[in-house]
């Protein structure tokens, strides 16, 4: 996962078709504060808070008008000790595409929200595998 934001910042600089990982990560958070940070974990509202949370996330992401296409995930898992484990892997534009990935957590539950954004007019380079 390091790797991935590495090469989501280390290409971040191609104007207005940039994806900016810390525009992103500020959409996210204030998905996940308005949405889940008076709750507690209660598994009958798990599909309506992840719902909420990604809804806010297009929304948000909407308003930077950018030309990407975006993909958001929302995990949300009780807090009782045991593991999560997720990967992902890509084939894309490294100079255009990007991701970011935001956890967040209180006392009863853990939450991953990753954002993808893949630019709608590809870099002439071609893409690699990450």
């Amino acid at each position: 996962a390091r790797a991935f934001e590495v090469a989501s910042m280390e290409y971040a600089d191609v104007g207005d078709s940039e994806f900016l990982v810390e525009d992103v990560e500020t959409i996210v958070k204030n998905a996940l504060q308005s949405t889940l940070s008076e709750n507690m974990y209660n598994p009958k509202k798990v599909n309506d808070w992840t719902n909420t949370v990604i809804d806010g996330c297009l929304k948000g992401l909407q308003t930077l008008n950018k030309s990407f296409k975006y993909i958001v995930t929302c995990i949300i898992m009780q807090k009782n000790g045991a593991g999560l484990h997720t990967t992902a892997t890509t084939f894309w534009d490294v100079k255009k595409d990007g991701f970011c990935k935001v956890p967040w957590e209180n006392s009863t539950m853990h939450c991953i929200v990753t954002v993808y954004g893949l630019a709608i007019e590809p870099s002439s380079a071609g893409g690699e595998v990450y």
